[in-house]
């Protein structure tokens, strides 16, 4: 499972459609950022504020293997390192979570 529900449950007091909202906008949050996230043409500094973006909203929903992989990337960008594998993990832990839950 990439999404813990009951994590999100908590997060959202179980209101049913306060999570479909908040995964509607995480869904958003993942189309949007992830390719600013991979654009080596941006600085570094602004790839990794891309990426703690997307892991703090991957967090909120209980996305956390999109949210760990976020945290390595942020991390390794801010030093100066390739991203490259942990971005194909990224783009591929990405789709599987947003067809998880109905948005891929």
């Amino acid at each position: 499972m990439l999404i813990d529900r009951h994590h999100l449950a908590r997060q959202t007091f179980g209101d049913a459609e306060l999570a479909r909202e908040l995964l509607g906008l995480f869904a958003a949050q993942c189309r949007r950022l992830l390719p600013g996230i991979g654009d080596s043409a941006l600085p570094p500094a602004d790839r990794a504020d891309l990426a703690h973006t997307l892991k703090g909203s991957a967090l909120g929903v209980g996305a956390v293997r999109v949210a760990g992989l976020c945290g390595a990337i942020e991390e390794a960008l801010r030093r100066g390192e390739e991203i490259g594998p942990a971005l194909t993990d990224l783009r591929s832990a990405q789709a599987a979570t947003l067809a998880e839950i109905g948005l891929g």
